[in-house]
């Protein structure tokens, strides 16, 4: 055994010098470097990209004072643009309702909230195509073509948002006049009578008002399935198991075999229309 160890550590031994000499021996060529000045200058290349330029400086008449408050109010429009897609159309109502549908199924993350979010907007974009075509025709395209003013555009644009608020509430003016009394006004007889600051948020608290109650409608018949399972896993003994477990296969059988998107999307279509 000891002649074996000894017999081996003269094999490493040997080994460790031959590869040390080797690295020793290894010459690391280095690259050729030209002695010859180069005179010649670079080609210049055209960018993809084209170079952009602002610049600040004063005013040289009123009218680009206008045009820099135009320009800024234009900004300030784009910037609040989500925020008036939320809360000025359909989108609220639609994304709530579906958003109750998600949760009635006992769904964590399918199906996921950005695409819901999606549906929503084409939903939207569906139902307000004729209030966005009328604002088209009537504000933004004789704007662009120099046959109105900014400030008639505005109120171009104007009416038929509020055309389209107020036919969600013909039926429960409750919130308009609950706006109309906190600011001190009269009682509206017509839609020209209310102003737009009060139409909005009383049209917002619609549109939550008329969600939960679909969203209550959606809950009864699941509910009713849950309890109907957790009474079999009880009467079973089997108090441990969670009983969303069991019944989330039955609610997805259930939603199919009506049609649940289907009758969902026809529903929320109509309740507008």
């Amino acid at each position: 055994m000891r002649r074996f160890l000894f017999f081996l550590s003269i094999v490493l031994f040997s080994l460790g010098f031959a590869v040390q000499l080797g690295f020793a021996q290894t010459t690391v060529p280095f690259p050729a470097v030209s002695t010859t000045p180069s005179m010649g200058i670079p080609e210049v290349q055209t960018p993809l990209v084209p170079f952009v330029d602002i610049s600040v400086r004063n005013p040289d008449s009123g009218q680009e004072v206008a045009f820099s408050l135009q320009l800024l109010l234009l900004i300030t429009v784009l910037s609040l643009a989500p925020s008036i897609i939320i809360l000025m159309t359909s989108f609220l109502r639609i994304s709530i309702v579906l958003d109750f549908v998600k949760r009635a199924l006992s769904l964590q993350q399918v199906p996921p909230s950005q695409v819901l979010m999606g549906i929503s907007l084409f939903l939207t974009l569906f139902i307000m195509w004729p209030t966005f075509e009328s604002i088209y025709n009537n504000s933004l395209k004789p704007m662009a073509d120099g046959q109105i003013s900014v400030e008639e555009a505005y109120h171009e644009a104007e009416g038929p948002l509020r055309v389209f608020m107020y036919r969600q509430m013909q039926g429960k003016p409750d919130n308009i006049r609950l706006f109309m009394s906190m600011r001190g006004l009269d009682a509206p007889e017509t839609l020209a009578d209310v102003p737009t600051y009060v139409l909005i948020p009383a049209f917002i608290l619609n549109e939550l008002t008329v969600a939960f109650k679909i969203g209550i409608l959606l809950y009864i018949p699941f509910i009713v399935l849950d309890m109907v399972v957790a009474s079999a896993l009880m009467s079973m003994g089997m108090i441990m198991l969670p009983p969303v477990m069991i019944s989330m296969p039955f609610k997805l059988m259930l939603f199919i075999l009506i049609d649940g998107w289907g009758l969902l999307t026809n529903q929320i279509i109509h309740s507008f229309i």
